[in-house]
């Protein structure tokens, strides 16, 4: 029969099991940031003064907030029409750069913007609608993105 603080022992030694196993397969990730984006992690190598040697620690850098550029050539966007994801709540940036002049105009959020030729214009618009919208060149009904504003 086993006493009660070998019980307590293998108790404890369960829940720690379970709670290592929880966190190794959590991956840790709690950013609510829709956008996509690179995380980058760097190294840092110290001397240990006391003559223990050289020690790494890794440290997570927190991802560059990156606005999406939409390429206009020939009145075309580069790549197709982009699909560009946001959070109401969220500011909905993303810039056009265009070697047309043209409008370019955010449906349902009603934001029109004339860029020139060889130029470039930023969006920045609080996202309070929630949907999917079409961007596009205004003159030539070409949509350049497609934005979702998830609720």
């Amino acid at each position: 029969m086993q006493s009660t603080g070998a019980r307590v022992t293998i108790a404890v030694a369960a829940i720690a099991v379970v709670v290592i196993g929880f966190i190794a397969l959590s991956g840790g990730d709690d950013s609510d940031d829709s956008t996509t984006a690179t995380t980058a992690t760097t190294s840092t190598t110290s001397a240990d003064t006391t003559g223990g040697g050289d020690t790494t620690e890794k440290k997570p850098q927190k991802p560059e907030s990156q606005v999406p550029v939409i390429e206009v050539k020939n009145g075309e966007p580069v790549g197709g029409v982009q699909d560009l994801t946001f959070n109401e709540g969220d500011t909905i940036r993303f810039d056009v750069d265009s070697d047309t002049a043209a409008e370019v105009h955010f449906h349902g959020y009603d934001v029109g913007q004339e860029v020139e030729a060889g130029g470039s214009t930023e969006f920045k618009v609080p996202a309070t609608i929630t949907g999917v919208f079409e961007v596009e060149l205004e003159e030539t009904a070409t949509q350049i993105a497609q934005i979702t504003v998830n609720p």
